[in-house]
């Protein structure tokens, strides 16, 4: 498992891309798994700090719930439309996975019951449509595999 400040010094301009993906909007959805083993989507923030990527959950929130009895989670970027007339003009969007660790609340918060983690990164995926728009771009980041861009027509 690597934390974010190990790929941004492995894969600089692949992190940067992934980064912003995930900077193009608030929500982000989160996959936990529920009691049972199925998944269970939602909405959640996360932050890059510090060569982190964190996230907090609402005390009582379901994913609170799930996270705390299986640390193992999916995140998805915030989805854009691809243009209609422009494929090669879509940003694409991003993945990470990896296992939630329990970090201490900041001091200042005012959220009780809230749970604050690091995500200990098992994979980084970046997908967007090639130039010219007649392939698909994957990019993807391993921990021991480091940076590999694949394309698929």
């Amino acid at each position: 498992m690597a934390n974010w400040q190990e790929i941004e010094k492995d894969a600089p301009d692949f992190a940067a891309r992934v980064r912003a993906r995930f900077a193009m909007g608030t929500n982000k959805t989160i996959a936990t798994l529920r009691k049972d083993g199925s998944p269970r989507i939602s909405a959640s923030e996360l932050q890059f700090d510090d060569g982190e990527v964190t996230l907090g959950m609402m005390g009582g929130s379901m994913k609170l719930l799930d996270v705390r009895r299986d640390p193992r989670i999916a995140v998805h970027s915030p989805t854009v439309e691809p243009p209609g007339d422009d494929a090669e003009g879509w940003p694409g969007d991003a993945k990470l996975a990896g296992t939630a660790a329990q970090v201490d609340p900041p001091a200042d918060n005012p959220h009780q019951g809230a749970g604050f983690f690091k995500l200990n990164i098992t994979e980084v995926v970046l997908t967007y449509v090639g130039t010219p728009a007649d392939h698909l771009v994957i990019e993807s980041w391993h921990p021991g595999r480091g940076h590999q861009r694949r394309t698929r027509t």
